[in-house]
C-alpha cells in the first residue's frame, strides 16, 4: 500500500500568499500597458529643429537632379520630333499613308516632350 504524505497548513498562510500574488499579477497587468504607452509617446513627440543656413543646402541637389532630368526629357522630344519629321517626308513623298499616320504620332509625341520642359518651368517647378 501506498502512504500519501499529507501537509496541513494554516489558513491564514494561504491567504497572505494569495494576496501577495494577486497584488503583484495586478500591477504587471497595469504596469506594463502604462510603460509601453509612455515609450510610443516619447518616440512619436516630435522635435523642433533649427536650421542655422536655411534649407538650400539639403534642396540644391534636388533642383539640380530635377533641372537635368527636364532637360533631358526636352532633349529627347527634340531628336524624336526631328527624327519623325525626317520619317513624314519620306513617306509623303512616296505617298505611305500608314508611314505617314505612325510619323505624326511620332511628331506629337516629340512636341509634346519638347514642350514639358517650357510646361513645367511656367508651372513654377
Amino acid at each position: 500500500m501506498k502512504q500519501a504524505q499529507i501537509t496541513v497548513t494554516d489558513k491564514k498562510d494561504i491567504t497572505v500568499k494569495q494576496k501577495k500574488k494577486g497584488f503583484f499579477t495586478r500591477v504587471k497587468k497595469r504596469l506594463a500597458p502604462a510603460t509601453l504607452g509612455v515609450i510610443t509617446g516619447v518616440m512619436l513627440t516630435s522635435t523642433t529643429c533649427f536650421a542655422a543656413s536655411g534649407t538650400s543646402a539639403v534642396t540644391q541637389p534636388l533642383d539640380n537632379l530635377k533641372t537635368l532630368v527636364i532637360a533631358v526629357i526636352g532633349a529627347v522630344g527634340v531628336i524624336i520630333l526631328a527624327k519623325n519629321v525626317m520619317e513624314f517626308a519620306q513617306a509623303y513623298q512616296q505617298q505611305d499613308s500608314s508611314t505617314m499616320n505612325s510619323a505624326l504620332k511620332g511628331i506629337v509625341a516629340g512636341v509634346m516632350m519638347a514642350g514639358i520642359s517650357a510646361v513645367l518651368s511656367f508651372l513654377g517647378f
